[in-house]
């Protein structure tokens, strides 16, 4: 398994996209949407420039941290961008050193655009997958405003559990206090309802075949 995010064999793709690290040139491909009102009213930061823009995605740790989802495979539209920030678990001190780099926090944002076919779905199911196979760590978690619905509906459709409700606790940009959202989900977990997609696949009847 890959230990960093530099060892993993990029891109990784799915049946529709193709999901690689960002680079600095990907700036206008990515602001085209990023500057939307609708997606960056509920991003933790929006620059109003791109200039302002242009200064964040040049930030070596942002950067690090920022995937790029395109469709249709190598030449395809930018249609979204990624999240996977690999962190350490809250632990002990004596046991510290194992509790480093065994977690990750997701996150995404995708070009309304393309909005309503699987695609932002697809691009974290292969995120999550990433994070469990590939990267082998043990649990992967991701934060939204509660009302930001669509994000931790995507949430529930990845198997992750809500493990947080904080009351009126994040500060939106419009000056509302507003409650917030966590969810987790855990390698086993994952694994467990792979497992079982899997095996209803296998059981299903053939198509035309009498069932009962």
């Amino acid at each position: 398994m890959a230990s960093r995010l530099d060892d993993v064999a990029w891109p990784v793709r799915t049946d529709r996209l193709r999901i690689r690290p960002a680079l600095a040139t990907d700036l206008d491909a990515t602001w085209r949407y990023r500057r939307l009102d609708s997606v960056c009213r509920w991003m933790t930061t929006f620059p109003a420039t791109r200039a302002a823009y242009g200064a964040m995605m040049e930030d070596p740790e942002r950067l690090a941290k920022t995937l790029v989802v395109e469709r249709d495979g190598h030449g395809g539209p930018v249609v979204g961008d990624l999240m996977l920030a690999v962190e350490d678990a809250w632990s002990q001190s004596e046991v510290a050193a194992q509790a480093r780099g065994v977690q990750a926090e997701i996150g995404w944002c995708l070009d309304p655009a393309y909005a309503g076919q699987g695609l932002a779905t697809e691009a974290c199911e292969a995120l999550v997958r990433l994070c469990f196979e590939t990267l082998g760590l043990r649990r992967v978690i991701a934060n939204c405003f509660a009302d930001n619905e669509r994000s931790w509906r995507l949430m529930e459709r990845l198997g992750m559990r809500r493990e947080v409700h904080t009351v009126r606790e994040s500060l939106h940009r419009s000056g509302r206090w507003l409650d917030g959202y966590g969810y987790a989900l855990l390698a086993d977990e994952w694994r467990a309802n792979r497992d079982r997609r899997l095996s209803a696949g296998r059981t299903r009847p053939a198509p035309g075949s009498a069932h009962a």
